[in-house]
């Protein structure tokens, strides 16, 4: 064989060799493809993932699909949790799966009003438009530290029509999303309180595996944790382009004006780059930040007392200050 077919052949196998050598994961996400998972997108589109020895299949979510119940059988490898809850309630009913990572240090649920209300106290005496999971969660947070009253809620659902028509009434959604659809279909920019900012601290998008798969691969959760961190950083400093034009593959309904919103919302509001990240990296986690938490939702009356809450997460593959110098200065 010649010398140029005898590089190229080599070439080729080790190819073939480094593809065989990557490890399948699948990421299921909690809804359909948007920027709020920007940053998994961002490192399977620009290689990141890759580059970490792994190869990635991320499964939308979407209204009729509940990725989270596949997760304790072994059908997806990772999950895209929504917030702290979900892990104590996992904890709650013995599910064998684990927080590893939290990729936002900010929940982005927010209430939105008209323009004239200018502190989220002043929305007690106001309609509220809360969605049933709401009621359970953060408005049960909402009585017990500011005082608000259930009879001014009725069902949010999903619609901004009554909010927009009665200017005395309020509405939930998320920083990144619905205060950009208000501003286009009304025209006004609307007065926007993330209750993250008030004290409601739960972590957001965390990454959850099965315990299992901790104890027999930790290498392998600990590679997916730093990859998804360093797509994060690329994704809301760098070229969003790669996780973009992915987003809208999965997602054709996405425009680029909605993923330009929110990725400067995330930004700016400090979702998912704030507080223990600017040490500790993306995806940081902290013990008291865990138990502030629990204990709010303990006197809330969300989470039951004694819960052994600490099994729902671990800080082992977090807080190691993985892709800081990334961020720009």
């Amino acid at each position: 064989m010649r010398p140029t077919l005898l590089i190229l052949a080599l070439a080729a196998a080790l190819t073939a060799t480094q593809a065989q050598a990557l490890d399948k994961v699948r990421f299921g996400t909690n809804w359909v493809a948007e920027a709020e998972h920007g940053g998994f997108y961002q490192a399977l589109a620009d290689g990141t993932y890759k580059k970490y020895g792994l190869e990635v299949t991320i499964v939308p979510g979407g209204p009729n699909v509940n990725n989270r119940i596949l997760l304790p059988v072994g059908r997806i490898d990772f999950f895209m949790s929504a917030n702290s809850l979900q892990t104590f309630d996992a904890v709650a009913h013995n599910v064998p799966t684990i927080a590893v990572a939290a990729s936002f240090q900010k929940d982005p649920q927010v209430l939105i009003a008209h323009p004239d209300v200018k502190k989220l106290e002043d929305l007690k005496g106001h309609t509220l438009f809360i969605s049933k999971e709401g009621m359970t969660t953060y408005f049960q947070w909402l009585k017990a530290d500011f005082g608000f009253d259930d009879r001014k809620v009725k069902p949010y659902t999903f619609n901004a029509q009554p909010f927009l028509a009665d200017p005395n009434a309020a509405m939930e959604g998320y920083v990144t999303s619905e205060p950009f659809a208000i501003e286009k279909q009304a025209k006004f920019k609307p007065s926007v309180f993330l209750l993250a900012d008030h004290g409601f601290d739960s972590y957001s998008t965390l990454i959850e595996t099965r315990r299992d798969l901790v104890e027999k691969n930790p290498d392998l959760v600990q590679r997916f944790v730093d990859a998804s961190a360093i797509g994060w950083y690329h994704y809301i400093y760098g070229d969003s382009r790669p996780g973009n034009a992915l987003i809208k593959q999965h997602n054709p309904e996405m425009t680029n004006d909605q993923l330009a919103y929110s990725i400067a919302r995330m930004r700016e509001d400090g979702i998912v780059d704030s507080g223990d990240t600017v040490k500790l990296g993306i995806g940081a986690m902290t013990d008291a930040r865990w138990k502030d938490f629990y204990d709010k939702m303990v006197h809330a009356g969300v989470v039951r007392p004694g819960l052994d809450y600490k099994r729902g997460y671990t800080l082992r593959f977090v807080n190691k200050g993985v892709g800081v110098d990334l961020r720009p200065k």
